[in-house]
Order: structure tokens, then C-alpha cells, then sequence
């Protein structure tokens, strides 16, 4: 069997990582570097004009023209903490570098702060991750399927139990079925909202293929075809040929998951937990160059203060 050459990348190593970003002076050059990559820009009037200076030992810029003062971290998810950068992107590459889901716990232990500071901490990067992809359009031939988190006991089994929070899963695959991007979304599966996701995530000329759910008809107005396959329940089901991507995709999904964590609250945070496997898979391709753009999106993303993140319903 020919090796996958995209499971089998480089990466990069830890050792890479610690000699690019293994000081906080390194990791504040970086992050510098990202959120200006033409040089200083004043946040307020853009005005490149600037002096610096050291306050409590962190750089600032101010503007010639308005005055305003700044830091790397203001304005963006890192905006006010307490925590060192080297902490912020050893946890960056820790997520972006590993096949599953990284948990808070995890993180907590390979990065040396507490439970409460690693899981904010997850929850930013996550927020990140959900506000760069939401924007995702898929084009071309789409496989679709309907899939559930959660279901745990007590409650009623099947579709209608109160603890399974659906979402649809889409595939974007070439003409001969290769996988290039997915769309993993929170949604209830009626016409209405089918409808709704269907113009946000696909454009109007793809190609769907989705399972004979009475809801995925909504589909069929928005887009250039919709091919609905009656495929049974159960190992029928899963092994369809035409749904091989999308089926794959759930199945390493609810591996990550089921594999990383415990337990945590479907309903208040499915989004981001989805986000977080869709962001890595659909940059699999160049594994040595996703902190970096994980970094750039960070500094394009607001400040989301504690309490915002914990209402998980930021970014829609």
C-alpha cells in the first residue's frame, strides 16, 4: 500500500517549534511580524508613524499623529492575559500539530497553568478557529450526511432525544472522490434551516449528494443539482461508495472527540469543538505552516473576554 503522503508529512517538530518560538522574545517578533506585516499601522488612524517604549516590561507603540498607545496583544483574542507567549504558542502548536482533539486537561499539564486559564485559554484558539472557517463556501461535488453529538443516558433514544445536538457534515471531494475541505455545522434539521445553511456554506453551482433525509430537499432549489440516495440504515448506510469521504470524515470525527474528552456541554459548545476538526482537516496539506496561520487569524480576531467565550455564542 502506497503511503499517504499527507498523514505521512514532516510537520513541525517540536524541536523546529522550540527554535523558532522558544523564547518570548521570539514569540513576540512573530506575532509582530503577523499582525503587521507591512510594518506599523496605528489600530486607530493607521498611520505608520510611531515611537516605542517598555512599560512593565512589555513593548508599546504610539502613534505620532493620534497618540493612541498599543501593544502586540491589544485588539486581538490575546488581548489582556497574564500569560507569557510562549505559553499561548506552545498551545497553538500543540492543537495544530495533533491528529485528534487536544483537551483542556491536556493542555493544563503540557503547559504548566491551571485548569481554569488552559480551558479559556483552548476556548479562544477554538473561537478563532469557528470565525475563520465560517466564511468557508464549498463548491464542486459535495457529499452531505446528517450526524449527532452527544446522546448520553437519561433520555429517549433516536433523533428526538433531548441530549444529541445535530449537525450536517459536507464534503467537498475532485471529481474522482479525493477529499479537499469539509464544512462540519450545528444545524436543526428542518426545512428552514437546511435552506439557510445551504446558502452560507455552498456556493449556487455545486453538485450535492446527500442520503434521502426529507429535509436535505430543501437543498435542491439552492444549488445546481441535488442527488438524493435512499441508502438504508446502519453498515449500508456507512459503506455507500458514493458517501465513502463524508462517512470517513464522521467516523474520525467522533474519534477525535470520543477519544479526547470525557465529557463536555454538546449544546453550548458543539460549534466550536467541530471547528476546531474542520479548521485542522481542511489545512492538512502543509502541517509546517498552520501555527503560522493559526497566529494570523488570532491577531485579526477581537478580544473575547471570559465571560463572552462562556456564553458560546460569539461569531453567530
Amino acid at each position: 500500500m502506497a503511503i499517504n503522503q499527507v498523514q505521512f508529512q514532516r510537520g513541525l517538530s517540536m524541536a523546529e517549534f522550540l527554535d523558532k518560538y522558544g523564547t518570548e522574545e521570539k514569540c513576540h517578533a512573530a506575532l509582530a511580524a503577523s499582525r503587521w506585516p507591512e510594518g506599523y499601522r496605528c489600530p486607530a488612524c493607521r498611520d505608520e508613524r510611531h515611537s516605542t517604549f517598555v512599560r512593565q516590561g512589555r513593548q508599546h507603540w504610539q502613534c505620532y499623529r493620534c497618540r493612541t498607545q498599543t501593544t502586540v496583544t491589544a485588539g486581538t483574542i490575546f488581548q489582556a492575559t497574564k500569560l507569557p507567549l510562549t505559553r499561548w504558542f506552545l498551545a497553538m502548536h500543540l492543537i495544530t500539530q495533533a491528529k485528534n482533539n487536544v483537551s483542556a486537561l491536556e493542555l493544563k499539564r503540557h503547559l504548566g497553568v491551571r485548569y481554569k486559564a488552559a480551558w479559556l485559554m483552548k476556548h479562544k484558539l477554538l473561537q478563532v478557529m469557528a470565525e475563520r472557517e465560517d466564511r468557508r463556501v464549498l463548491d464542486g461535488r459535495v457529499e452531505i450526511d446528517d450526524a449527532y453529538l452527544g446522546g448520553e443516558k437519561p433520555g429517549k433514544p433516536g433523533r428526538g432525544s433531548e441530549n444529541k445536538i445535530s449537525f450536517v457534515a459536507a464534503v467537498q471531494t475532485t471529481e474522482s472522490g479525493k477529499p479537499i475541505c469539509i464544512r462540519l455545522d450545528r444545524v436543526a434539521f428542518t426545512k428552514e434551516a437546511l435552506e439557510a445553511w445551504t446558502n452560507k456554506a455552498l456556493a449556487a453551482s455545486a453538485q450535492v449528494i446527500s442520503d434521502g433525509l426529507h429535509c436535505f430537499k430543501a437543498i435542491a432549489g439552492e444549488v445546481a443539482s441535488h442527488t438524493a440516495i435512499v441508502t438504508g440504515s446502519g453498515r449500508q448506510a456507512a459503506t455507500h461508495p458514493e458517501f465513502r469521504r463524508v462517512n470517513t470524515v464522521l467516523s474520525n470525527l467522533k474519534t477525535a472527540i470520543s477519544g479526547t474528552y470525557h465529557a463536555f456541554k454538546f449544546a453550548k459548545y458543539a460549534e466550536r469543538y467541530l471547528a476546531e476538526v474542520q479548521y485542522r482537516f481542511n489545512r492538512r496539506f502543509d502541517l509546517s505552516v498552520i501555527l503560522i496561520r493559526l497566529m494570523r487569524a488570532a491577531v485579526l480576531t477581537r478580544p473575547r473576554p471570559e465571560p463572552v467565550i462562556r456564553l458560546a455564542e460569539v461569531g453567530g
